[in-house]
Order: structure tokens, then C-alpha cells, then sequence
């Protein structure tokens, strides 16, 4: 199973784009959306696929720490 993480765009360098995942900085291809420093993302395989409202990405990190204590 394939699970796309929430995370928050921190710079852009042509197509990439340095994503911070609760503290872990991680570069993804950015070709496919178009987005802005400080805005909240959806990445699935090095990819971003979507850009998120606050609520939903907050919902979605809340989400994944809860099943994670699993």
C-alpha cells in the first residue's frame, strides 16, 4: 500500500521543492503543481500531487500520528 504525506514547501528551486515533514527536509519534484513557499502539500512518490488547505493537512498529520502509535 502507497500512502501520500502531508508536508510544508520551505523553498522552490525550478522543479523542486525542499518539503519539510515534521522537522524531515526532503526534496520533491514539483513539476505537476503550482506552488509557493509556506504552502501545505500532499507528496506520494517524490512527488507533489496537490496542494492542501491548513485544515486538511493538520487533519491528515493528526490522522497519521494516531495510527502510527498503533
Amino acid at each position: 500500500m502507497c500512502v501520500a504525506i502531508p508536508g510544508k514547501v520551505i523553498a522552490i528551486k525550478g522543479r523542486r521543492a525542499s518539503v519539510d515533514f515534521s522537522g524531515n527536509i526532503v526534496e520533491a519534484d514539483a513539476g505537476f503543481v503550482d506552488i509557493k513557499p509556506d504552502d501545505r502539500v500532499l507528496v506520494h512518490a517524490g512527488c507533489i500531487i496537490q496542494k492542501l488547505s491548513d485544515e486538511d493537512a493538520d487533519f491528515m498529520e493528526e490522522f497519521l500520528e494516531e495510527i502510527s502509535a498503533f
